[in-house]
């Protein structure tokens, strides 16, 4: 096992030359992820909320890299009656670069399509009846095989992108082209057994140019887990070099729409280096038409809008482009979080390190760590280097590379991998010598403990959705 701090030994201190010479992106108006950025709280269905890339550790998967893509935050389960439907007039989209220069080679397109049924009931006595639509999703329960009593049918379509072809990805067993999403978890009366329902909705695919893969679009419990509202408070923390399970999951109740691709490690790497970078995007149509969008949201590693940009270029940061990151290279190299942690935590001994430009974070969140996951360009996404073997679920480490688990975060993210804490060491300078980190070997946490025991062990990892009434009793 190599331990994680000797990974980045090899990072080059000049790095702002290589970062300079990043293209400058154009301007955009729009940003995403758990309400991370002004104008996106304005348009919730575009608004995407994390981002996981893995080799599947399921077992006999392993073959395989499996890419989850979540979109609507904060979801209620009691969030009815409309719930949580996809933007039809949308494009929702997971970009993969395979040969490091920063530009996506395939991208795997979804388009969503809500029909309405307009069930109606006959209203009124014999003779003065009227057929009258109802005003609910549904009017009866809904199973795995009998959807009849649902009101609102969502669907999709999936386009496999690579240059200017475009082809459609197919259900492996139908040869269709569109797919059912299941209906959000409405409650247990409606929905008595929603794990069998939307499994009926995970299917095998036919992607053109590959090897068969898996899919499943719908809504999940939200897989991620942090202390928000105290972090968000000025590190509102009882004790943040305490406990690491001592706070509450401030998403514990909270569900998402996952967008979620199985797909052959064949199928997604190029000829020269086992490393993919990837990120998923959301876009709208432009005013006026004509075919051109607006990119409104882009994700890739976690926390990187929400604690590293600044709060005037966050919504420029999410309608760019990763090979035009260079204009946000401060952001990494001179990072105020780890000042801002110093200012509240001073008086107890907390130090900022004093490195700068801080080349480890470039490491993680723009150039990959060097000799695991280094794929030569200087962009924001998360990179895996898919010739490393996956962990099962009891052997994984969820602070990852730091954790001396070279399978994890950074190296792609798994649902298990404890970002938070990992991202607050990091910045702190957990990879640093202690002459440049004076707090970087400090356990901090924001006390909201995640692993891979909170997940499944198979395809799609991400747990059934907390239903909107708990039984289905009065």
């Amino acid at each position: 096992m190599i331990p994680g701090r000797a990974l980045f030994r090899r990072i080059a201190v000049p790095v702002s030359l290589a970062v300079a010479a990043a293209l400058a992106a154009p301007l955009g108006l729009h940003a995403s992820s758990h309400r991370e950025a002004p104008k996106i709280t304005e348009r919730p269905k575009v608004d995407g909320t994390d981002f996981y890339m893995f080799r599947s550790y399921e077992p006999g998967r392993a073959a395989f890299v499996t890419f989850v893509a979540n979109y609507i935050p904060l979801q209620d389960p009691y969030g009815g009656p409309n719930y949580f439907a996809l933007d039809p007039r949308a494009r929702y989209e997971i970009k993969i670069d395979n040969d490091g220069d920063a530009r996506e080679d395939i991208t795997f397109r979804f388009r969503f399509r809500n029909e309405s049924k307009n069930i109606a009931l006959d209203i009124g006595p014999a003779g003065q009846t009227q057929s009258v639509a109802v005003p609910v999703i549904n009017v009866g329960q809904i199973a795995a095989g009998d959807t009849s009593a649902l009101n609102v049918i969502e669907s999709y379509s999936v386009d496999v992108i690579r240059g200017h072809e475009s082809r459609r990805v197919r259900n492996a067993d139908t040869g269709e082209s569109r797919f059912e999403k299941p209906v959000d978890n409405i409650g247990m009366k409606s929905l008595p057994n929603y794990e069998a329902y939307a499994a009926a909705r995970s299917y095998d695919i036919r992607i053109p140019g590959c090897r068969d893969g898996r899919m499943f679009v719908g809504q999940r419990k939200d897989p991620f887990v942090v202390n928000l509202g105290e972090v968000f408070d000025l590190v509102n923390v009882t004790d943040p070099l305490g406990p690491v399970d001592a706070e509450a999951d401030d998403l514990a109740d909270k569900n998402v729409t996952s967008l979620i691709l199985e797909l052959p490690i064949s199928c997604v790497t190029g000829r020269r280096s086992p490393v993919i970078g990837a990120w998923t995007t959301a876009s709208l149509p432009k005013h006026g038409g004509h075919d051109e969008w607006a990119q409104v949201s882009r994700l890739s590693n976690p926390l990187v809008n929400e604690l590293v940009i600044g709060l005037k270029d966050k919504d420029r940061f999410n309608a760019s482009q990763p090979k035009n990151d260079g204009q946000f290279a401060t952001y990494v190299t001179h990072p105020t979080l780890p000042a801002i942690l110093e200012i509240l935590f001073g008086a107890a001994g907390v130090k900022a390190p004093t490195l700068f430009p801080r080349a480890d974070l470039v490491a993680a969140f723009l150039t990959g760590v060097p000799g695991l996951n280094d794929n030569g360009s200087v962009a924001e996404m998360i990179r895996l280097n898919t010739d490393t073997l996956p962990k099962a679920a009891g052997a994984q480490n969820n602070l990852g590379v730091i954790g001396g688990d070279v399978a994890g975060f950074p190296n792609g993210r798994r649902p298990g991998d404890d970002v938070v804490d990992i991202a607050l060491r990091v910045v702190m300078g957990r990879l640093l010598p202690a002459v440049q980190a004076p707090s970087g070997q400090l356990p901090f946490t924001d006390g909201a403990l995640v692993d891979a025991s909170h997940f499944a062990s198979t395809f799609p990892y991400l747990k059934t959705p907390i239903p909107g009434s708990p039984n289905d009793t009065p």
